[in-house]
């Protein structure tokens, strides 16, 4: 997630470096092409590039607010995955007989797991990566077997909960509150999961890019300055287009461990101090710090 700090230059640069080149490649082509047939060329009025840089602008802001709304979604997910973790052992904490201690750290414990593999897997990493620090080895050869690690962790913790109302530790009305915390965690893993599964039309980037590389050309052909001017003028005013392009294609895939993703580690180690503090642990991890201008 990028910070209220200075976004670097080269960050910057390095989204557009290819479409600015192809961008050169046009403008100076343009410009060689309307020197050398001035007379074979008609006169392009600036009418033209004007209408389609128009339509490009209309087209941009529609993918733009698309795209926040979906990385917009994400963090309202992993919000929620916040306060139901909290919750989730909050309600341990209260609604189970005394002496259930050790069972509900390994719960608390394996939620805080929950939460990392499923920022791991959502970003293509490996998810059991870390996690034996959380989890048994028991509970990590189990949850091998399956192919979505996150679900397995989370099947787990139900199936505790199930344990402790069939020995009379917890009563139905409790249970009941906790296999509904339950199910908000699985429905915001499945929310993150279409998220990331849902691919934004390739169509319609290939379109708006191809409109902008038609904008340079109308535009050079009916521009009239000179040529040192001309061409630094293309560049920089297709480098706009172009960097909201490349701002609304990171945003709208918030999992894709890139500076603009929603803060999943950040938020998974925030979850892990508020429960570890809830059990008056005495291990306290500090919190992720950004090591640049954005937070993981």
């Amino acid at each position: 997630m990028l910070l209220n700090k200075r976004i670097p230059l080269y960050y910057i640069l390095n989204k557009v470096k290819y479409d600015l080149v192809i961008v050169l490649i046009v403008s100076l082509s343009a410009l060689f092409v309307t020197d050398r047939y001035k007379e074979l060329l008609p006169e392009m009025p600036l009418t033209i590039p004007a209408f389609i840089g128009t339509a490009i602008s209309i087209l941009l802001s529609f993918k733009l607010s698309q795209s926040y709304e979906r990385w917009w979604e994400a963090r309202k997910v992993w919000g929620a995955i916040v306060n139901d973790s909290r919750s989730l052992v909050i309600q341990l904490q209260t609604l189970t007989a005394k002496g259930n201690d050790e069972l509900i750290k390994k719960i608390a414990f394996r939620q805080i797991a929950w939460c990392y593999s499923l920022g791991q897997s959502l970003r293509g990493l490996n998810p059991t990566d870390n996690l034996n620090d959380f989890v048994s080895e028991e509970d990590l050869s189990e949850i091998m077997q399956h192919d979505n690690k996150p679900l397995a962790l989370l099947q787990l913790n139900a199936r505790d909960i199930k344990q402790l109302k069939d020995t009379n530790q917890l009563d139905l009305f409790s249970q009941i509150q906790l296999d509904n915390t339950l199910v908000r965690l699985c429905d915001a893993q499945g929310k993150c999961e279409r998220i990331k599964s849902t691919i934004f039309p390739v169509t319609y980037r290939l379109f708006l890019q191809g409109l902008i590389y038609l904008f340079v050309i109308t535009l050079a052909v009916s521009l009239r300055v000179d040529g040192l001017f001309e061409t630094p003028l293309l560049v920089a005013i297709s480098a706009s287009f172009f960097l909201l392009e490349k701002s609304a294609r990171h945003m709208q895939d918030p999992f894709e461990n890139r500076p603009t993703d929603t803060a999943m580690t950040s938020i998974a180690r925030k979850i892990e101090i508020n429960i570890r503090q809830l059990l008056k642990e005495t291990q306290i991890p500090a919190a992720h710090q950004p090591g640049k201008f954005y937070l993981l």
